[in-house]
C-alpha cells in the first residue's frame, strides 16, 4: 500500500545525526515536522484567527456550504431500524421540501445499521457513514475492528469513521497505533477512512499533532476531533493544530487530507468557527464535502432555520 511509504526515502538528509538503531520510522515520520507546540501560542493564535475573520463568513452562502458538509449523525444507545428508518426518510425528504438546496454530505449511524440506511436511503449524492472499530473507546481486538469493518463496508457503507487506541497513543507505542490503522484502511481500500483523534483525551497541543501526523502516515483520508462521547469534544485550538498538521503533511507528501469537526458543535456560530479556521489555514482548495465535514445532528436544523429565516426543525 503506497501511502506506508510516503515518508520513507528523503529522510537521510534531513537529519545530520544519526539516531542509532531505536529511533523508529515513527519518529522519522514526526521529525519533519514542528511538533513541539506551546498550549498557550496555539490559543492566542486561534482566538486572533476567529476574532479576524469569523464575522466575514457569517453569510447565507457560507451556511448553505456548511450544511452540505455534515456528517448527519445518530449514534444512540436507543437506535433501532425503525428510528434509522425514520431518520433517513427524513433526508429523502429534503430533496422535495428544499429543492434549492444541497442536501447533508452524509449519514453517519453505528455499522449494524448501515444495512438499514442503504435499504432506506433515495436521496443521490448522500453517503453512508460507519463508526467503526469499537466506537467510542476502541478498546477491542484489531481482530473484531477488522471484521466490524468489513462487515460495515459489506452492508453499505461508504465511509469508515474509527478512533485511534488512544492508550496506546499516550503510551508512546506508535506502531501498535499505526498499524492498527493501516490495517483498517487496507480494509477500507478506496472507501474513505476518517481517523478519530479524541482530541479532548490527549492533554496537549503537541500530542493533537503528533496524533494528526501518525494517522495521517497510517493512510487517514480524513482526521476528525472527537467522538462526542467524551469531554471536551472538538474545541477551535484542536482544529487550529489539525489543519496545520493537514497543512505541513500536504507540504511533505502531495496528499490532501480532509479535516472533520466533531462533538460540540451546538450552534451556528460553532460551525462558523470551523469553516474560518479551516479557510484561514487550508485555503480555498479544502473548502468542498470531499475534504469537510462537519459531524453533528443538532446543527441541521439550526443552520436550515438560519438559511430559510424562520425556525425551522424539519430533521
Amino acid at each position: 500500500m503506497e501511502h506506508n511509504h510516503e515518508f520513507e526515502g528523503g529522510h537521510e538528509h534531513r537529519h545530520d545525526h544519526d539516531h542509532g538503531p531505536e529511533h523508529s520510522k515513527y519518529e522519522e515520520a514526526l521529525a519533519k515536522y514542528n511538533i513541539r507546540l506551546r498550549d498557550e501560542d496555539v490559543k492566542a493564535k486561534t482566538a486572533l484567527l476567529i476574532e479576524k475573520h469569523v464575522a466575514e463568513n457569517n453569510t447565507p452562502d457560507v451556511k448553505k456550504f456548511l450544511f452540505h458538509c455534515i456528517d448527519l449523525t445518530t449514534l444512540k444507545c436507543t437506535d433501532s431500524d425503525e428510528s434509522v428508518m425514520k431518520f433517513t426518510g427524513k433526508v429523502n425528504e429534503f430533496v422535495d421540501k428544499y429543492p434549492d438546496l444541497d442536501n447533508v454530505a452524509a449519514i453517519c449511524v453505528y455499522p449494524n445499521m448501515a444495512e438499514v440506511v442503504n435499504d432506506t436511503l433515495e436521496a443521490d449524492h448522500v453517503n453512508i457513514a460507519c463508526v467503526s472499530g469499537g466506537f467510542p473507546s476502541s478498546q477491542t481486538f484489531t481482530e473484531v475492528k477488522v471484521a466490524e469493518t468489513a462487515m460495515a463496508l459489506h452492508t453499505g457503507a461508504d465511509e469508515i469513521d474509527i478512533v485511534i487506541p488512544v492508550g496506546k497513543f499516550l503510551s508512546g507505542d506508535y506502531e501498535g497505533m499505526c498499524d492498527e490503522i493501516e490495517e483498517l484502511k487496507a480494509v477500507c481500500g478506496e472507501h474513505h477512512l476518517k481517523v478519530i483523534l479524541e482530541t479532548g483525551a490527549l492533554g496537549s497541543a503537541s500530542n493533537i499533532k503528533k496524533a494528526s501526523i501518525l494517522s495521517m502516515y497510517s493512510g487517514a483520508d480524513f482526521i476528525k476531533t472527537s467522538t462526542g462521547k467524551e469531554n471536551p469534544a472538538a474545541t477551535p485550538e484542536a482544529a487550529l493544530v489539525m489543519c496545520e498538521a493537514i497543512k505541513e503533511y500536504y507540504m511533505t507528501t502531495g496528499r490532501k487530507v480532509g479535516f472533520k469537526p466533531a462533538g460540540g458543535i451546538n450552534t451556528v456560530h460553532d460551525a462558523l468557527v470551523y469553516y474560518t479556521i479551516v479557510k484561514e489555514v487550508l485555503g480555498e482548495e479544502w473548502l468542498t464535502n470531499e475534504l469537510f465535514r462537519l459531524g453533528t445532528s443538532r446543527l441541521a436544523n439550526l443552520l436550515l432555520s438560519e438559511i430559510v429565516g424562520q425556525e425551522t426543525k424539519f430533521f
